[in-house]
């Protein structure tokens, strides 16, 4: 491995500018979906006081889901309530406390990559559920092809222990191994990767940077690497061809979690 290469988290801002490009190229939005499940909740329940908690450890994303917040209309029976933190802190507040809060609903949506002991929170959330509470994960599927990417080639990249690799048929065998009961779907999402294949393109950098968590792939990966990588993306069990552009399996698991 070259001794140039980096862990894409040694640069918050460059992960930051990635993962907008990810979302700006792929099927995937994840910035108004804790609002479309409230709106379901309403929906169900009307006119029920919702009592809604938010953890998440970036600051700029707090800001964001407030000014999302902000310019959503029929909120009025919502309480919010942002705590600037990782889960583990959160974990670790809520046990210095006498009695635990228990939550109707739980969602755990694209974080689990960043826990460190991952059954360990699965089976803290688990605990906070009240009867007949469900609790949602959203993470990449096994079945993506993202679990070919990292198992092929996680071992030639940096790694950080800010973030796991891990994918639903990791996280199902956690589960089974808890006893914990669950349901099971897959949802197809792909990512437009045309650009990496275009020298000196930016978007395509950055997305270079997001597919191997690596900060400036593209210039400071060994050609052989990088070329390597780059003729596997473009096989058909990694990419689809379609319309001129080359879309990454980007699918995702959405697992569902009995009290």
């Amino acid at each position: 491995m070259a001794s140039s290469m980096r862990s894409l988290f040694t640069d918050h801002s460059r992960y930051v500018e990635s993962f907008r490009r990810f979302l700006s190229n792929s099927t995937e939005h994840q910035c108004e979906i804790d609002l479309q499940i409230l709106s379901k909740v309403q929906a169900q329940y009307p006119g029920v006081h919702i009592i809604n908690e938010v953890v998440e450890p970036s600051a700029e994303q707090i800001t964001k889901y407030k000014e999302l917040v902000a310019k959503t209309s029929n909120l009025e029976n919502i309480k919010f309530a942002w705590h600037k933190e990782t889960s583990s802190e959160y974990q670790n507040r809520m046990m210095e406390q006498k009695e635990l809060q228990r939550w109707d609903f739980i969602h755990m949506i694209q974080m689990l990559y960043y826990v460190k002991d991952i059954p360990a929170t699965l089976k803290f959330f688990h605990s906070l559920l009240a009867t007949n509470a469900k609790m949602l994960i959203i993470l990449v599927s096994g079945a993506s092809s993202w679990q070919k990417l990292w198992k092929k080639y996680g071992s030639r990249l940096p790694r950080n222990d800010l973030c796991q690799y891990v994918t639903s048929s990791d996280l199902t065998q956690m589960l089974d191994k808890l006893g914990i009961k669950y349901e099971y779907y897959d949802l197809l999402s792909t990512m437009d990767i045309s650009d990496c294949f275009i020298d000196g393109n930016e978007n395509g950098d950055l997305l270079w940077d997001f597919l191997t968590e690596t900060c400036n792939f593209s210039t400071t990966a060994p050609p052989d690497l990088k070329a390597e990588i780059m003729k596997d993306l473009q096989k058909p069990e990694f990419s689809i061809k379609k319309d001129g552009k080359v879309l990454f399996n980007n699918s995702l698991s959405f697992i569902v979690v009995e009290a």
